[in-house]
């Protein structure tokens, strides 16, 4: 998901999918941890992502002050 994506988006939609994102999230570390993943990239990429929506929804939140 990319930045841009964000700003047509509500911030309730974005505490959902973060909500998504944060469990998918466990679930990969979990199955790198029980089995090697084919690419543990993955796991780099979701954590970034999840860095993404928490910087935008902070953002939003210093906006409404």
């Amino acid at each position: 998901m990319k930045k841009e994506s964000f700003t047509e988006v509500s911030t309730q939609d974005l505490r959902d999918r973060l909500a998504v994102m944060e469990k998918d999230y466990a679930q990969l570390k979990i199955n790198h941890a029980i089995s090697p993943l084919d690419s543990p990239a993955k796991i780099t990429h979701a954590r970034k992502a999840i860095a993404r929506v928490k910087t935008e929804l902070r953002q939003r939140e210093l906006n409404n002050k």
